[in-house]
């Protein structure tokens, strides 16, 4: 995506956030309205409360007299969960997943064609180009089958007054950044908050330095095979995450640490830098969580590698976990709720809870926090965009990608086992 379609994205006003990657602490069940006469089940890493789930509820309590049953699963879980209901032809009519992963189901005609729907509904102008180009790259150009109800931008949000307090510059440079860290921890203060239990959040320090190494589209150069997984940079990459987690920077027990424990972490300023994406804003703007004060939040982009290709105006993007549909369970009642829903769902998620999407919002809300603000003006500078570590990954390889990232913190394997075991699995998945 270079930078004339993410001006696309601006000048439709579009706005962000997400989770794709934040977790649900639990897993549980809850009722929507109950005075409708159909009844739509949702599985979602989302209560009822929480993140675009809550928009979905809420805009389906405002606008409609459909039920949502909806079931919170964690979000390690998640996936298989999915798996299971797609073998037994059981999809729920709405469910998160990932965007990259739905190839099976596709093909196998399972999930609904949601370009060929919006349109049918006259919704489709309801969704950003730039967001529907990406969602389609995630599908394996099969189509757009997932709604981009989170879009996010990543990198390393920090906390201003720790590092005015001892006089610490924002890194530049990955050298920078190691500089920086040696000196809070010669203050005794972690320099890194990592949800290591959920694993992404590691094999999200690796990606960035590859990225800054061979560039924003290093991933993809190795899913063309022009690039070996277990080249130089990739190795360097590991060991660099490695040797950071050695040096105490990631605090203790990295790897029992999840997602909420981590943004507390860093909320409560017991932590100086956090590498999350722009979804991270809906606890950023929620004042019961933040505790360091949402204007003491500040965010640099992942720092350059000396002789590196990559550029600062490169940013890794995502989409999250989007939204999909069984086709099997899709009728004219549901395609109603659709209508009503999500011809609101941007100004909705932005005014509400403070969500970047990828639906364009017409008329802008004058209560953007001025964290969401910044966001906004950040994706001004993105020249091209990267995807994270997994993004070309079939599900086996990003599970070895992912507890290989817990073991090389652990020290189990070392960096160049860890890029072995990807060389291979990528090589089998052929």
């Amino acid at each position: 995506m270079k930078k004339n379609v993410l001006l696309i994205l601006l000048s439709t006003v579009l706005t962000f956030s997400a989770a794709g990657c934040s977790g649900a602490s639990n897993e549980s069940s809850s009722n929507g309205k109950q005075n409708g006469d159909q009844t739509l089940k949702f599985i979602s890493e989302d209560t009822a409360d929480e993140s675009d789930a809550s928009v979905v509820m809420g805009l389906t309590e405002e606008k409609t007299d459909v039920n949502i049953e909806l079931e919170t699963v964690l979000q390690t879980n998640l996936m298989q969960k999915i798996q299971l209901l797609t073998a037994s032809n059981d999809l729920p009519e709405l469910f998160k997943f990932e965007s990259n992963q739905l190839g099976d189901m596709i093909d196998n005609d399972q999930v609904l064609d949601l370009e060929k729907t919006f349109k049918e509904l006259g919704l489709y102008d309801k969704l950003n180009p730039g967001a529907v180009d990406l969602l389609k790259s995630l599908s394996g150009d099969r189509g757009l089958y997932a709604l981009p109800v989170e879009l996010n931008i990543e990198g390393f949000w920090y906390n201003k007054k720790l590092f005015e307090e001892n006089n610490l510059e924002v890194p530049k440079t990955w050298d920078e950044m190691m500089a920086v860290s040696e000196k809070f921890m010669e203050k005794g203060i972690q320099p890194f908050a990592v949800a290591g239990k959920e694993k992404f959040p590691i094999t999200r320090l690796i990606n960035g330095y590859v990225i800054r190494y061979y560039g924003a589209d290093a991933m993809k150069q190795v899913r063309d095979g022009e690039l070996s997984i277990t080249d130089k940079g990739f190795v360097e990459a590991a060991k660099i995450v490695q040797d950071m987690n050695l040096k105490g920077y990631f605090g203790q027990g990295v790897n029992t640490i999840d997602y909420d424990t981590a943004s507390n972490t860093f909320l409560q300023g017991k932590a100086a830098m956090y590498y999350m994406g722009s979804w991270a804003l809906n606890e950023f703007n929620d004042e019961n969580i933040n505790k360091i004060g949402k204007d003491q939040i500040g965010f640099f982009n992942i720092p350059l590698v000396e002789g590196g290709k990559g550029t600062i105006n490169d940013y890794s993007m995502n989409a999250g976990l989007t939204l999909s549909f069984s086709k099997e369970k899709y009728n004219e009642q549901v395609g109603e709720w659709m209508k009503e829903v999500f011809s609101n769902y941007g100004e909705k998620a932005i005014s509400e809870r403070g969500l970047i999407s990828g639906f364009k919002v017409e008329n802008m809300p004058e209560n953007v926090s001025p964290l969401t603000q910044m966001t906004l003006e950040k994706i001004e500078s993105v020249e091209n965009t990267a995807l994270w570590f997994e993004g070309y990954f079939d599900p086996k390889t990003k599970t070895v990608a992912e507890d290989g990232a817990q073991n090389l913190l652990n020290e189990g394997i070392t960096p160049e086992d860890y890029v072995s075991n990807l060389e291979k699995s990528l090589r089998n998945s052929k």
